[in-house]
């Protein structure tokens, strides 16, 4: 006797996907007892380390002079590549304590970040720029009104979408190129679903399938467009896309 195989899981773990938002560059930080601002670059490193770089002598470095740390939230914001009336998909909270990095672990911790954030910025470490630590103790991942807690250890250990390096490219090409494939794409969303004034944008994009979003008059709804099996890594979504497309016909 065969059976078919199951149908893949529609969203990932709440691990994976605090990891793949706190992949994204926006990002604020916000330190007790000052305002709110945005580092040069924050990222957390493949090994699950969460690093944050701020200008050397400005308002956090001085604040940590003669301490061991300070309390510091990290917000990181996933914002959809196209656009959207409401582009925010999510918010990351990395709440814990920032810390000065060691001046022997400095050079290795610019290359962890460099490998997930190469930005320019990395190169004035030590000449400018400072590169601390945070420590990191509570995760909170919101996802329009739905807050989930995710336990530390597990946003360290688990790893972003396959996908996420792509997903702003692809997309972009897909809304730009070719409307034809987003409209064959809509042809998978359930009768009754769409009215006659909504419109159909692509939202995201995992390794578990398409997102669309449905605007409409007063308001939206998100959902998900599924491949036959979770993709592994950027090379398989071509064909994963061809399948869809071919269902779609």
């Amino acid at each position: 006797m065969t059976t078919s195989p199951a149908a893949p899981p529609l969203r990932a773990e709440p691990a994976e996907r605090a990891r793949t938002v706190g992949s994204r560059a926006s990002a604020a930080l916000r330190v007790r007892g000052l305002d709110a601002g945005r580092p040069l670059a924050s990222a957390t490193t493949a090994a699950g380390a969460t690093f944050v770089l701020v200008p050397t002598g400005g308002e956090v470095d001085a604040a940590l002079a003669g301490r061991a740390d300070l309390t510091a939230v990290l917000l990181v914001s996933d914002r959809a590549p196209v656009p959207l009336r409401d582009p925010v998909r999510a918010t990351l909270w990395l709440s814990g304590w920032l810390t000065r990095v060691h001046p022997s672990a400095v050079r290795a911790a610019v290359l962890d970040v460099a490998a997930v954030r190469p930005v320019g910025a990395l190169l004035d470490v030590g000449r400018g720029a400072t590169l601390l630590r945070l420590d990191v103790a509570e995760v909170v991942l919101r996802e329009g009104s739905r807050c989930t807690e995710v336990d530390p250890r597990a946003y360290a250990e688990a790893s972003p979408d396959p996908l996420a390096a792509v997903e702003a490219t692809v997309l972009q090409h897909l809304d730009r190129t070719h409307p034809e494939v987003l409209d064959l794409l809509r042809g998978r969303i359930p009768a009754g679903e769409l009215g006659p004034r909504d419109v159909v944008r692509p939202l995201g994009l995992d390794r578990l399938g398409y997102r669309l979003r449905i605007e409409r008059p007063t308001g939206h709804r998100d959902l998900r467009v599924p491949f036959p099996r979770p993709l592994t890594c950027p090379g398989q979504l071509a064909a994963a896309t061809r399948r869809l497309v071919c269902a779609a016909r």
